[in-house]
């Protein structure tokens, strides 16, 4: 049986990777979104994606996850890939490779569980999607979660973008409206039932897929997908990727609320650090302002979206659950974030 299959993977670009993909039209009878690795290697000119030189071009696509592509449908998937030199070893854009030896040697002991909130702002060409042509649509206050025409911006994109993740099987858990008209948001995460993956490099790579699906929704639309930190100057909100982290330990309620006391002191130790694979430009989001914490300043806060990590009600009420680390930016690679939260925990796991 003939299958579509589209080999998507992250390039070169600095400071923040891009989605590459190209398709693949092969012979398949095994169920890649089972185990990815029954389909083919493959590999793309790294000269022309930042990430080799033209007289040493190749670069390999090693596929490491698969869902059914609901743009083509059928025997059809959407497959994401490590990138690989030709001699099988790991390429320096590939991210993803550190994060999976961790969880393998020490991390999955920990049972980590990871969510997304995907903040991203729409537009046509230099003007937020659907915003009057020379002006905008009035202060921030009405678009946050907002109904109706002259309140939603965009909402067709991000219902479709909706509608595919739920066909791949993507780990979507809902979408908003954000408070700057023409930015939506979409959570990854899990979602608490049986057959679902909890598995953290999982829902890393169902965020980069979700993206992917998110930009050829846009593709439809004539809308240009922005994960830029600050999409607009002046006073209007940044845009960032929520992370919301556990593990075993912190979701115990014996345990809990002394290993998320322990854990947010161990993330102030290196919150410099920290912020230097959080995305790019930080500084023009972290000001202080528009529901941020200062870059220069660390703050814990209980139900406080102003603060560099907020303990949202439940868990402050229930002594235990998870931290919402609120610093990344919209452009984020969840790889990287996942690593340093992880590296962090280990100190006082």
């Amino acid at each position: 049986m003939l299958s579509c299959v589209e080999y998507i993977w992250l390039d070169g670009t600095r400071p923040s990777a891009q989605l590459r993909s190209k398709t693949c039209v092969m012979q398949s009878e095994a169920d890649p979104t089972q185990d990815a690795s029954v389909l083919p290697d493959w590999g793309f000119d790294g000269s022309s994606t930042g990430q080799a030189s033209a007289n040493s071009s190749d670069v390999l696509l090693k596929p490491v996850r698969a869902l059914a592509d609901p743009l083509r449908g059928g025997n059809s998937y959407i497959v994401l890939c490590e990138t690989l030199n030709q001699d099988s070893s790991i390429h320096t854009s590939n991210t993803r490779a550190a994060l999976r030896r961790m969880l393998q040697e020490e991390a999955h002991t920990w049972q980590p569980w990871v969510g997304f909130e995907q903040e991203y702002t729409l537009f046509t060409q230099a003007q937020p999607y659907g915003w009057p042509a020379g002006s905008h649509p009035g202060p921030q206050g009405p678009f946050y979660c907002g109904v109706g025409s002259g309140r939603a911006y965009g909402r067709a994109v991000a219902e479709k973008h909706l509608k595919l993740c739920l066909q791949a099987n993507v780990s979507i858990v809902g979408i908003n409206a954000e408070v700057m008209p023409s930015q939506w948001e979409f959570q990854v995460g899990y979602r608490g039932i049986d057959a679902q993956d909890q598995d953290l490099l999982a829902m890393c790579d169902h965020l980069w897929l979700a993206r992917w699906l998110l930009l050829r929704s846009g593709e439809e639309f004539g809308a240009t997908v922005s994960f830029s930190a600050k999409p607009l100057d002046g006073d209007w909100n940044g845009a960032g990727t929520h992370v919301n982290f556990s593990t075993q330990a912190m979701r115990n309620s014996d345990t809990g609320w002394e290993k998320l006391q322990a854990f947010t002191k161990a993330l102030e130790k290196v919150h410099q650090e920290h912020l230097a694979c959080y995305g790019s430009d930080l500084h023009r989001r972290l000001t202080g302002k528009h529901e941020t914490c200062h870059m220069d300043t660390f703050k814990v806060g209980e139900c406080d979206r102003s603060a560099s990590i907020r303990i949202p009600p439940k868990v402050v009420r229930n002594r235990c659950g998870y931290i919402e680390d609120r610093r990344p930016a919209a452009d984020c690679d969840p790889y990287q974030v996942c690593l340093r939260l992880l590296q962090t925990y280990q100190a006082i796991a």
